[in-house]
């Protein structure tokens, strides 16, 4: 994934941790796994590794990868989709 050897500062491991709660509350209710929830924090991870300290592209990149990968999408409206 990219993040191995990877150093957070604190002030960004708090804004991923708000990242992650933030996506989490835009996934069904049923879907708050604690499978789900570390597969977005994966791709919060991989994403800030990278670079990126936006909490909106940081919580679109999470999400995108979630939905482009699961058969979940269906579950979340399109509203929820546009955040």
């Amino acid at each position: 994934m990219g993040a191995i050897g990877a150093v957070f500062q604190p002030e960004l491991i708090e804004l991923m941790r708000a990242v992650l709660d933030d996506a989490t509350v835009l996934l069904p209710e049923a879907k708050r796994t604690s499978t789900m929830k570390a597969e977005i924090a994966s791709h919060i991870l991989a994403c800030a590794a990278k670079g990126e300290r936006n909490a909106v592209a940081l919580r679109m990149a999470a999400l995108s990868a979630i939905v482009e990968c699961t058969h979940y999408s269906h579950d979340i409206s399109p509203e929820r989709r546009a955040v």
